[in-house]
């Protein structure tokens, strides 16, 4: 009791101070840095909540056991300090700042030739019907067509309060075991997609200098070399210091193309500095659950059983065809509660 005395305590002396610091001049006249700290004001406001409720909470038991007409309200009391207290601690695990933001999904077929890449159309179908789902609004970037069907690779973005934090699951690689339309003697082969989530960084999140862009503009292509329009409307952005290269040429102004390409660029060097910081963590409880990262096979789709496996928490459901119409919600609260119990168990440490 005492431990988690101190604990609220210090919640109401963060959350006065970070308030504090809002309203300082110095602060407010710095768009990063006031931007800094209104993120921490809101991430300090639920557990500030928690902990004034605590306090009511454990007032109220104390009351209950030395009035003998409340006595019997004591158990229930109890139960509700309890739950508060782990309600708490698990609202001050630091979480992901990115947790909050938009998104860019990128899909691209990897092994399996034509079928990998008619697998990246399916998967990228299916997690914009998800988005559909969740309420979220979504708008295609860029795509590179396989000449035979499907995607070399596609990418969209979505946007929405918390898209980053129901996305984030989705990126690793997708595995597909299922009959070929071109498989004549009926053999199941096994084609994967792989799909990179990236939050979308705001202008605070990361600054590019015009000095440190390579940027050619050059005709669009389509699918086969035919020309998609006559003038140079495709853009190719080269970050220098980094080396990274984002292409877009699927719409017909230069200046659209540009504007998503800085996106996506953007995307990209937040991610990279993301991965920078996670690595010199010693461990992210992200980590222990999946790095998200293209080469980790996440998932398995087995269209024979109409079965999909998760193998970061090892659930299996029985229901492929509802799946890829978007039905992610099972895998996505499997992998959010793992996420809460690590979390609380490293808070109990």
């Amino acid at each position: 009791m005492a431990a988690m005395q101190d604990l609220v305590e210090e919640v109401e002396r963060s959350f006065a101070e970070t308030q504090e610091r809002l309203s300082d001049p110095s602060v407010y006249n710095d768009h990063r840095e006031a931007a800094e700290v209104g993120r921490r004001l809101k991430e300090l406001e639920a557990a500030h909540k928690l902990a004034t409720e605590w306090l009511e909470a454990s007032s109220d038991l104390e009351a209950a056991r030395d009035d003998g007409d409340l006595r019997e309200l004591v158990p229930e009391l109890e139960e509700r300090v309890a739950q508060l207290e782990d309600e708490l601690k698990l609202a001050l695990v630091e979480t992901d700042p990115a947790d909050r933001k938009d998104v860019i999904v990128e899909m691209r077929q990897a092994a399996g030739g034509d079928e990998a890449a008619l697998w990246a159309g399916d998967v990228f179908r299916m997690l914009t019907r998800y988005a559909e789902r969740r309420g979220f609004k979504w708008e295609q970037l860029e795509a590179s067509p396989n000449p035979t069907g499907g995607f070399q690779s596609i990418s969209f973005a979505v946007k929405g309060e918390g898209a980053y934090s129901i996305f984030k699951w989705e990126g690793g690689t997708h595995r597909v075991q299922r009959v070929p339309v071109t498989e004549s003697q009926g053999r199941i082969h096994t084609s994967t997609a792989t799909v990179a989530v990236m939050p979308e960084a705001e202008d605070v999140d990361v600054e590019i200098n015009d000095n440190d862009l390579k940027i050619d503009v050059y005709r669009s292509t389509g699918p086969g070399g035919q020309s998609v329009n006559t003038t140079d409307s495709a853009v190719r952005i080269t970050h220098l210091p980094t080396g990274t290269v984002v292409a877009m040429q699927d719409e017909k102004s230069q200046l659209q193309n540009k504007t998503k390409a800085l996106r996506v660029l953007r995307a990209r060097l937040y991610e990279l500095e993301r991965e920078k910081q996670a690595a010199e963590q010693a461990a992210t409880r992200r980590s222990q659950i999946g790095s998200g990262g293209r080469a980790e096979k996440i998932r398995t789709y087995n269209y024979p059983e109409n079965r999909v496996t998760d193998h970061r928490v090892k659930l299996t459901v029985h229901n492929l065809d509802r799946v890829l119409e978007g039905e992610l919600d099972e895998f996505t609260e499997a992998l959010q509660a793992e996420e809460r119990r690590q979390a609380l168990e490293t808070a109990a440490v």
